[in-house]
């Protein structure tokens, strides 16, 4: 008989391994199809064509482990049921982010959006939902939004080589550390498994010379992925505040998504056209280099992740004042970095 430790390490191992076999195999199906993502606008931050299909390479990573450790381990129902829902959906997410990375222009947003609402649906369908919502039709509405949200929120992100799927291989620990020892397998299983796909993928993209990015395909799995497994558990045990954990390991890709929004709407610009003022691209310009910035990032993904551990085990007046410390370096770093210039 396996120990839930075993399976987690196996889980973890496995993806590893498969990442590191995927990732070139896609890479070379990228520059053989001419699947490129070229420089063409001053949006881009690369210089040289670099080939797509990363996202593939993590999506069937991801599902090949789970796939064969349900044939190979006994699951309860209910966690097979889950386990087909974000296999279904992450690949839903996925095959709508390929269409996206291969299609001359990409897919118009208000499709994407469109599918994502479906994406969303298909997790309601299999009972994968915000729990302490009521009534049960709030408690979907809020759900679409949470998914959408995630979802769009790591897109968004995938702007310099390394930073959504570090966000990712940081906060999949976080959703598992917080839901040990009790919470469903499924959440623990899939958190698991993603991470190790994440790792084995992050050294190509930050390669050189055998570089390739996750394109839509990768980031629109990788938020979408882990707002299911953010909502496979309870967080208010101890307090009451326990419930904002998921946007604590979250925190990074979401605020992102928001600073980049209100400066664009504050500025006239649509919110879903690109621009410049991410705050990596910022915190870029201020000196620090690429991988500078992607490893204080996830610097600070794992301080949010520790501090929503802490938030969903302390009392009410502690986690209180866990929100209201970040609260407040938050509005500074928004203030400081929105006088910042992008060239």
């Amino acid at each position: 008989m396996i120990s839930a430790v075993e399976l987690l390490f196996i889980a973890f191992s496995s993806s590893l391994v498969l990442a590191l076999l995927f990732t070139p195999m896609a890479r070379q199906v990228a520059l053989r199809f001419h699947i490129l993502d070229h420089p063409s606008t001053p949006i881009k931050t690369h210089r040289d064509p670099t080939p797509y299909l990363g996202g593939t390479a993590l999506y069937l990573a991801t599902a090949v482990v789970l796939i064969s450790l349900r044939f190979a381990t006994h699951f309860p129902s209910g966690t097979l049921r889950s386990l087909r829902a974000i296999l279904m959906g992450g690949g839903f997410m996925a095959a709508i982010g390929l269409v996206d990375d291969v299609k001359p222009g990409g897919l118009d947003s208000r499709w994407k959006f469109f599918l994502q609402v479906v994406g969303a649906l298909l997790l309601c369908s299999f009972d994968i939902r915000i729990k302490f919502i009521h009534p049960d039709w709030l408690a979907i509405l809020f759900t679409i939004v949470w998914v959408v949200a995630v979802t769009n929120a790591f897109n968004l992100i995938d702007i310099m080589d390394g930073l959504s799927s570090s966000q990712a291989l940081v906060a999949a620990p976080g959703f598992l550390f917080v839901a040990l020892p009790h919470e469903e397998i499924y959440v623990n299983l899939a958190a698991t498994t993603l991470a190790g796909a994440c790792l084995g993928f992050l050294p190509y993209n930050l390669s050189s010379s055998r570089k390739i990015f996750m394109g839509d395909a990768g980031s629109l799995f990788l938020g979408f992925t882990l707002a299911a497994v953010s909502m496979g558990m309870s967080y208010s045990g101890e307090s009451d505040f326990g419930v904002l954990a998921p946007i604590f390991i979250l925190g990074f890709p979401l605020y992102d998504t928001l600073f980049v929004s209100t400066m664009r709407v504050a500025q006239g610009k649509s919110p879903f056209l690109g621009s410049k003022d991410h705050l990596a691209l910022k915190l870029k310009a201020m000196g620090l280099s690429p991988a500078g910035v992607v490893f204080l990032m996830a610097a600070v993904a794992g301080v949010l992740s520790v501090t929503a551990f802490f938030v969903t085990r302390e009392p009410n007046y502690v986690s209180w004042f866990l929100l209201s410390a970040f609260g407040v370096v938050g509005l500074y770093v928004v203030l400081r970095l929105h006088k910042v210039k992008v060239p």
